[in-house]
C-alpha cells in the first residue's frame, strides 16, 4: 500500500494505469470502520428481505446498493484527501460519484470465476483511457480463511472477443490470471482504488465469518456506469452536504427515498444464484 500523503494523486494514477489497483493504509480509524460495519449490517438486513434488494454473486455472496444517507461516514469518505486526489488525478476535476454499495461473502462462499465488473467502455478500448474507479473499504481485518479478494494486476486493458458478456474470460485464459494473482489482506480503515476492469475474483470463504466490503463508484464526465445505479438523496440531506460533495454527487433529490432494486444482475446469472 502506498503512503497516502506522498503526492497521492500522481502516484495513484501511475499505479492504477500500470497495475489496475492501488491503496492507502490507515485512511480511517478502526472505530470509523466499525460504524461503517454497523450501517452495512443494518442495510443488508433490510435488503435481503425484499425482492431485488440483494443480488447474488455466487453461493453465499451478495451485493447491495444503498443511498448515501444510509452510511453515516459518507461525507468523510468522499471528502477524504486521498480519495479526492485520486479521483481528480485519474478522472479529472469534474468526476461524478455514481455508486455506493457493498459486497458480503458469507461462510461457504466459493471461488468466483475470474471477471471484471462490467464490459470495457469504448473510450478505454479505443484510447486506453480509464473513465471509472471503484474504491473499496473493508469492514473487517481480512484473514486468509475469509475468502480474500484476488486480483490479476495489469489486466485492465485485456480485450478479447471471447469474454462472456464482455466480462468473463473463458477458462483457457485462467493461467494468465492465476500466474499474476495477488491476494489482498486489507484491515479496517484501509482504502483501495482500482479499475473495475482489472480481472479479479472473490475466493472461497472457509471461515465462519462474513467479509463485508464497501464499494464507492466514481465516473469521469460522460461515463456510463451511473446508468446501472439509482443513487438518490432527500432534500434535507442534500441541503446538509458540503458544496464540495454536491459538486460531484449528480443524483436525484427526492422527498422520500425508495429502496434500491438492483439492476446489475449479470454476475449473479453467470456465477449462480445464492
Amino acid at each position: 500500500m502506498m503512503n497516502c500523503m506522498t503526492d497521492p494523486g500522481a502516484a495513484a494514477r501511475e499505479a492504477i494505469y500500470r497495475d489496475g489497483i492501488t491503496a492507502c493504509r490507515g485512511a480511517f480509524t478502526t472505530e470509523w470502520a466499525d460504524t461503517m460495519r454497523e450501517d452495512i449490517d443494518k442495510a443488508f438486513a433490510e435488503a435481503i428481505n425484499r425482492p431485488g434488494g440483494a443480488v447474488g454473486r455466487g453461493p453465499r455472496r451478495y451485493y447491495v446498493e444503498i443511498h448515501p444517507e444510509q452510511l453515516r461516514g459518507f461525507v468523510d469518505l468522499v471528502t477524504h484527501p486521498w480519495v479526492t486526489a485520486v479521483c481528480e488525478a485519474v478522472l479529472g476535476p469534474r468526476y461524478e460519484i455514481v455508486e455506493l454499495g457493498f459486497d458480503i461473502p458469507f461462510a461457504g462462499a466459493v471461488n468466483q470465476p475470474w471477471h471484471r465488473d462490467f464490459p470495457m467502455p469504448e473510450i478505454t478500448r479505443e484510447t486506453r483511457v480509464l473513465d471509472s474507479l471503484a474504491f473499496n473499504l473493508t469492514a473487517v481485518d481480512t484473514e486468509e480463511d475469509m475468502g480474500p479478494f484476488e486480483i490479476a494486476p495489469g489486466t485492465h486493458f485485456d480485450d478479447e472477443p471471447e469474454f462472456g458478456h464482455g466480462m468473463f474470460p473463458p477458462k483457457p485464459f485462467y493461467p494468465r490470471y492465476e500466474e499474476r494473482a495477488v491476494r489482498k489482506y486489507p484491515r479496517r480503515g484501509d482504502i483501495s482504488a482500482r479499475s473495475a476492469l482489472t480481472i479479479h475474483r472473490g475466493t472461497r470463504n472457509e471461515s465462519q465469518k462474513s467479509r463485508p466490503v464497501l464499494v464507492l463508484g466514481v465516473d469521469a464526465p460522460g461515463g456510463v456506469n451511473g446508468q446501472r445505479h439509482d443513487t438518490a438523496v432527500t432534500r434535507g440531506y442534500w441541503d446538509s452536504l458540503p458544496q464540495q460533495v454536491r459538486d460531484h454527487l449528480h443524483c436525484p433529490v427526492v422527498d422520500v427515498l425508495t429502496p434500491i432494486t438492483q439492476k446489475h444482475t449479470i454476475e449473479g446469472l453467470v456465477m449462480g444464484e445464492a
